[in-house]
């Protein structure tokens, strides 16, 4: 696992530079700049890592279990889950009325143009952004780390990475992507499981996304 730390250091690199999806909008539209930068989001931050992984000769099927790829305490997930909810829809669809935010998402404009494109693009931020997003934040960057630095040094670490990350987006979202990585992550370590984390931060931004998309066709 020590080997896919550099690795890390040198994807992130990459995707706030060359690959942002920003640099990428300078190139071409932006539903195809968006599609590739979820696409080199899915191969540097989850492709790359468990290649790692498997090429270091650790168990795959049980590493990946330790990082979280797992069911869990699944009543306790399932009720976090269920609290969850309609919380998130609450915070996205206040989130939606703000122009800060709609100006920001969709990351593509041009997807909610049509209702099979906005399908695509949810469909495809979901698969290759959140997984991998919850994969390296609760997974890779949180899990590893608890017993050597303990809990609240490990949540402190991955949310400190994860808002930074945000640089640049509304501040009211660099605020949320604060308080959510120490929620996602307690939840991840509640339930022993990244799967929950990756439910609830999905809805929050496809549902964000789904009501912006809603009030783009209702004032047009």
């Amino acid at each position: 696992m020590n080997v896919i730390y550099p690795y890390l250091a040198v994807a992130f690199t990459l995707m706030v530079t060359l690959l942002n999806y920003k640099n990428q909008r300078k190139h071409t539209d932006d539903f195809t700049a968006t599609m590739n930068y979820f696409l080199w989001f899915f191969i540097l931050f989850l492709v790359g890592p468990i290649l790692g992984i498997a090429a270091s000769g650790e168990p795959l099927p049980e590493t990946l279990v330790t990082l979280g790829f797992r069911s869990g305490r699944m009543g306790l997930g399932l009720l976090l889950s269920g609290i969850g909810v309609p919380l998130t829809l609450f915070l996205s669809f206040h989130a939606s009325r703000d122009e800060r935010i709609r100006t920001t998402y969709p990351f593509s404009k041009r997807a909610c143009s049509k209702p099979g494109l906005f399908v695509i693009f949810e469909t495809t931020y979901l698969l290759f952004y959140y997984i991998p997003w919850e994969f390296l934040f609760r997974g890779l960057l949180f899990f590893p780390l608890i017993p050597h630095v303990g809990l609240w040094t490990a949540l402190s670490i991955q949310t400190i990475i994860s808002t930074l990350y945000h640089i640049g987006h509304p501040d009211t979202e660099i605020t949320g992507a604060l308080l959510g990585g120490f929620v996602y992550g307690i939840v991840a370590y509640t339930t022993g499981s990244i799967i929950y984390p990756i439910f609830l931060h999905a809805l929050l931004g496809i549902s964000t996304d789904t009501f912006i998309y809603l009030r783009y066709h209702r004032t047009r």
